[in-house]
């Protein structure tokens, strides 16, 4: 460590032009508990020069590759804690295995990997080499969905009975990627997203979300995946998939990039037989909550009435908003303590593992496979 109670870390990805790599870096230096030390920020060896450049970091910690860069950092005396990993989705599992190989911790963008297969192995390299693995599905550490979560916890709503949940984006609504649109490019191409797009980027938070709010676990659906937006299009764009729980419980998820007039539309709403809980990611400060024979609330965060383990996520005041930065700070907040505590030889329990873990990225892998496999089969339901 730097100094005492700060972690160094290095970024794979994440060179000028990258929106969510500079998400992630502002996110893991918001609470002073890391330091952004080393880098191997894009393919092109210039372009990481630049970047790392632009940040102040030493020549000799910027690399060609992040090959070069597991086995660098792990022989330095002052080598990276852990890596970011925000590269497009078809380098995470090299990149991920690089650095679990050369015993360093890991933070990777969603979907985790390509197959299920890959994502399995990478979590038991973790498990069996001791080592922290984060999926940064980050709209879960939001402070008022944390406050849905305790609240289900204490049986505030009884038992859920049905989920309802949709993203709906509208920025794919025409062929961008043939425009110069670089996110759009990469995401549409099965070389780098993998086997989908629009449930791969966006659906997968629904899952993860959902799962990490109500407990509930999947048993079976039914998917239905659309090619919208583009003539040739050889990925997802559109998706309604339908969820049986092992509870008995339904789910109806949507997911849309060719929404057209809506920018980034995650909305869940979760009915149970005492009450409902309605949050939305554009009003990410305010939980509406229905109980049974009771008028609408709606909860704002930063106030008293909220759990504590809710109200611990709030860095302001009510009033104040939080949002999207917040949301990623709160993971890297969660991720970096624990892995202090590791680091000073202490025992970490459920608490401090409350950031999505590598199992969970796992599951995420696993719910695109089976949303495809669905989708091949003419729409039939499939186990999960």
């Amino acid at each position: 460590m730097i100094e005492d109670g700060v972690l160094r870390f290095g970024m794979v990805g994440g060179a000028a032009g990258s929106l969510i790599g500079d998400v992630h870096r502002k996110g893991a230096l918001f609470d002073g508990q890391a330091q952004l030390v080393a880098g191997s920020f894009s393919r092109d060896f210039e372009r990481t020069l630049l970047a790392g450049e632009q940040r102040g970091l030493d020549s000799e910690r910027l690399y060609r590759d992040f090959y070069e860069m597991a086995q660098s950092e792990a022989a330095r005396e002052d080598g990276i804690d852990f890596v970011v990993i925000v590269t497009p989705n078809y380098a995470h599992y090299d990149a991920a295995k690089a650095f679990l190989l050369q015993g360093i911790h890991v933070v990777c963008d969603k979907p985790l990997t390509f197959s299920v297969e890959e994502g399995e192995e990478l979590a038991k390299l973790a498990q069996d080499k001791g080592l922290l693995f984060c999926v940064t599905y980050a709209y879960s550490q939001c402070a008022t969905l944390k406050q849905a979560q305790m609240m289900i916890k204490h049986g505030e709503i009884g038992d859920i009975q049905v989920v309802m949940a949709e993203y709906s984006q509208g920025w794919l609504a025409t062929a961008v990627e043939k425009q110069g649109n670089k996110q759009a490019s990469w995401r549409t191409d099965p070389a780098q997203a993998g086997i989908s797009n629009c449930v791969g980027d966006i659906g997968s938070h629904i899952e993860h979300t959902v799962a990490y709010v109500t407990g509930l676990e999947i048993d079976e659906l039914c998917a239905r995946l659309d090619h919208f937006g583009g003539e040739d299009r050889p990925l997802d764009t559109n998706a309604v998939i339908m969820v049986k729980y092992k509870n008995g419980a339904v789910g109806n998820y949507w997911c849309s990039q060719v929404a057209v007039g809506y920018d980034n539309g995650f909305r869940v709403r979760i009915f149970g037989t005492k009450g409902t809980l309605e949050w939305c990611q554009e009003e990410p400060n305010y939980l509406n909550v229905i109980k049974l024979g009771q008028p609408r609330q709606r909860f704002s965060r930063g106030n008293a009435y909220f759990y504590p383990e809710a109200a611990a996520m709030s860095r302001l005041s009510a009033g104040h908003p939080e949002g999207y930065y917040e949301s990623f700070a709160s993971i890297y907040w969660k991720f970096t303590t624990a892995l202090l505590k590791l680091k000073q030889g202490m025992e970490l329990d459920e608490e401090d593992l409350d950031f999505p873990q590598a199992f969970e990225g796992v599951r995420g892998v696993k719910f695109i496979h089976r949303c495809v496999e669905s989708s091949k089969r003419g729409s039939t339901w499939v186990r999960f």
